[in-house]
């Protein structure tokens, strides 16, 4: 019988400056064969890139930057003592997912890879509800007085978009919404211009990815 050909291969980099605990993680790597390993001089080809560090702090977030600058990099963090960073800055800054060294498993590690592989994340429940309230706070303070969301597109721009990822006309939008075609046209540019996106489908997409039609 011909071998299986594994397709969805998860390309995982491993930075960690203890040998020992960066043997022992590369062995978890080789246990699945879904995964692939990445070699440190190839960071930025990688998946998935596991940064392990004592304590998470301000400086984590700089090595995380230094290590790969691309956009959309993802990382996992195996955290020994203590979590001590802005967890939102983290998040923009490709964490994916967080792991306490004194709970690690392999099964949880291998099962986070292929979550954040997939566009996933796993963050343990203290982290979570501390990026909620720094969420809930940023949408209270900074984005509602200027009729914003989290997203960055207020509810009415909301409410236009989804009319025209339905295929609605702009006219028919317009009596839709009690708006003028004028005033649809008018929050259509607003949206693009200010999140820099190059046109309506640009912009229906960028709320599809944002989850938020």
């Amino acid at each position: 019988m011909p071998q299986q050909v594994l397709t969805d291969t998860v390309r995982v980099a491993i930075h960690a400056p203890d040998a020992i605990v960066r043997a022992g993680l590369l062995s978890y790597l080789h246990n699945d064969r879904r995964i692939r390993e990445v070699p440190p001089d190839k960071l930025r080809e990688a998946d998935v890139i596991v940064v392990t560090v004592d304590v998470a702090d301000s400086s984590t977030l700089d090595l995380l930057r230094s290590l790969c600058d691309r956009p959309d990099a993802r990382f996992a963090l195996l955290v020994g003592k203590g979590w001590h960073a802005d967890v939102s800055a983290a998040v923009d800054r490709g964490v994916r997912a967080v792991l306490w060294r004194d709970s690690f498993s392999q099964a949880a590690f291998i099962r986070t890879l292929h979550t954040i592989a997939d566009g996933g994340g796993s963050l343990p429940p203290t982290l979570q509800g501390t990026l909620m309230e720094q969420v809930r706070w940023a949408q209270r303070e900074l984005l509602a007085p200027r009729g914003l969301t989290a997203s960055g597109i207020s509810p009415r721009e909301v409410d236009v978009l989804r009319l025209v990822a339905e295929g609605t006309e702009l006219a028919e939008i317009a009596t839709k919404l009690s708006y003028s075609e004028r005033t649809v046209k008018y929050i259509l540019y607003g949206v693009m211009k200010r999140l820099h996106l190059r046109n309506r489908a640009h912009a229906v997409s960028y709320a599809i990815r944002a989850g938020i039609i």
